[in-house]
């Protein structure tokens, strides 16, 4: 299994980066014989289901150079793996609470020679000493929670990136990654975020009901 999904969609790859997505299926598939990071019955669909569904935020983001990002409870490294291939030279800091999970995530970047990645096992409400250009997450919490979890840790005013969103310049935020009818989770947070059909941009199945959500600092 290689990584042509993901090439269907975007087609500037370097000739690295392209080794670093075709590596990460033998990897993942290896380490999860060992310690179960991705569901079992999801593995052969690594690249659908965890590493496109990451890059949507790539399809929507342009992150400049030395922005920083933290992934709020990155699991096996999504989406914070796939997007620190994509930006290799934004700083991605990978937290979880489950320290063997970032085992996984350290060894993939290890070996497909990430050099933008560090890792740290904490609770995702436990970063206090770290200040971020954005926050991304997939299915960690609630957005009131993300929110409350990610204000903290933001910048008063960070990196600027290009969005779809006309001429607006966002300094900075949460993104994140959530499915199914979300209008009561929206509503108890009390934001008002951009939200973005993934189906509008992947064309596959999967993606229905999948949505990115930006909630600007």
């Amino acid at each position: 299994m290689n990584a042509d999904l993901v090439r269907k969609y975007f087609a500037d790859f370097t000739p690295q980066q392209n080794e670093q997505l075709d590596a990460l299926y033998e990897l993942y598939r290896e380490w999860n014989e060992k310690i179960n990071v991705i569901s079992r019955k999801d593995i052969d669909a690594l690249y659908e289901k965890h590493v496109l569904h990451s890059l949507s935020i790539a399809a929507l983001f342009e992150f400049q150079k030395g922005t920083r990002i933290v992934d709020l409870g990155t699991g096996g490294g999504f989406p914070g793996i796939p997007l620190a291939i994509f930006f290799p030279e934004v700083q991605f800091l990978l937290t979880d609470s489950i320290g063997k999970k970032l085992k996984v995530v350290e060894s993939v970047a290890q070996s497909i020679g990430l050099k933008n990645v560090s890792v740290r096992h904490t609770r995702t409400e436990a970063i206090q000493d770290q200040k971020f250009d954005f926050v991304v997450s997939r299915a960690v919490a609630p957005l009131k929670e993300l929110w409350q979890w990610s204000l903290p840790i933001l910048k008063a005013k960070g990196q600027g990136l290009s969005a779809t969103m006309g001429e607006e310049k966002i300094y900075g935020g949460l993104i994140c990654l959530k499915g199914g009818d979300l209008t009561e989770e929206i509503k108890t947070s009390g934001l008002h975020p951009y939200v973005w059909k993934i189906e509008e941009i992947f064309e596959e199945d999967f993606f229905k009901e999948k949505f990115v959500l930006l909630a600007k600092r």
